[in-house]
């Protein structure tokens, strides 16, 4: 059987194709759904329309596979006071249902696709929320998903470094020690963090796939990130334009959990909620 898996996202919309027991390949289109979220608790019109586009245009394309289209979205949807309209003009333009998923089942995707079924940990820097998630003995031990993400962040704080440092202190106050797991980073800030380490021209997930993020670099790069005017950060190789404005914020995000959690080290995993989607509904 064939999948085309659409993640609508608080940032952007993802595709994967996937078949015969492999991804065959993913796709992106950053859309800012959650933008402005925060402001009225509503998604914009402007933001909804272009990720409806985005919607359509894989789901087009995940038919022209001759593939089943299935679709999930996240924060930005479950969060805002017309998630319902969104997802009803979905189903009207694009004829499928999107499953809203909890922020329970959004750390259980990531789970499931980046640590199968190993013992470990999560952590996925959204748009609109940060999914947090260890696993001992084949359960999970603790399970959270903190309400700021790159887009969120970026709203509210702009690159304000000590408001940044504020609200992400008060969203990470009492996470758990992780010392010693082996924790891995899924999501667009985790890919593009270990894009600038191996300065990629472009993405390549079988040279990313379990790529080192030490504590120390992230240190480093946040600096030089914050250092940096959006312009200059866009020609960084392995930056992806359309983070250079978010990425600080979240980089300092995963900076803050890692050292609250005592890690000195978590791995990018490029297998992510997509994949975990899959296994989620026993399609895997």
């Amino acid at each position: 059987m064939k999948y085309a898996i659409i993640d609508i996202g608080s940032n952007s919309v993802r595709l994967m194709l996937w078949a015969d027991g492999k991804t065959l390949y993913k796709k992106v289109k950053t859309t800012r759904l959650g933008e402005g979220l925060d402001g009225n608790g509503l998604l914009s019109e402007t933001a909804v329309e272009r990720t409806a586009l985005a919607v359509e245009e894989f789901a087009v394309e995940g038919q022209s596979e001759r593939a089943a289209v299935l679709a999930f979205a996240t924060a930005a949807v479950r969060s805002a006071v017309n998630g319902g309209a969104f997802c009803q003009r979905i189903k009207k333009f694009c004829g499928i249902k999107v499953d809203v998923v909890s922020g329970e089942d959004e750390a259980r995707l990531a789970v499931l696709g980046a640590l199968g079924k190993r013992d470990g940990g999560i952590v996925d820097i959204g748009g609109a929320s940060t999914e947090i998630c260890l696993v001992e003995g084949g359960k999970s031990v603790f399970t959270r998903s903190i309400g700021i993400g790159a887009v969120r962040l970026h709203d509210a704080c702009g690159q304000d470094t000590e408001k940044l440092a504020r609200r992400i202190g008060a969203e990470t106050a009492d996470l758990p020690s992780a010392a010693g797991k082996k924790v891995f980073a899924v999501g667009g800030t985790a890919s593009t963090l270990a894009s600038l380490k191996c300065e990629l021209s472009s993405y390549d997930p079988s040279i990313l796939q379990d790529m080192p993020l030490d504590l120390s670099w992230v240190k480093k790069e946040t600096d030089l990130l914050f250092s940096l005017p959006v312009g200059e950060r866009r020609g960084l190789k392995g930056m992806d334009p359309a983070r250079a404005d978010i990425l600080p914020g979240a980089s300092l995000l995963l900076r803050t959990v890692m050292e609250k959690m005592g890690l000195n080290v978590v791995r990018f995993s490029d297998r992510d909620n997509l994949e975990g989607y899959l296994a989620l509904k026993g399609l895997e």
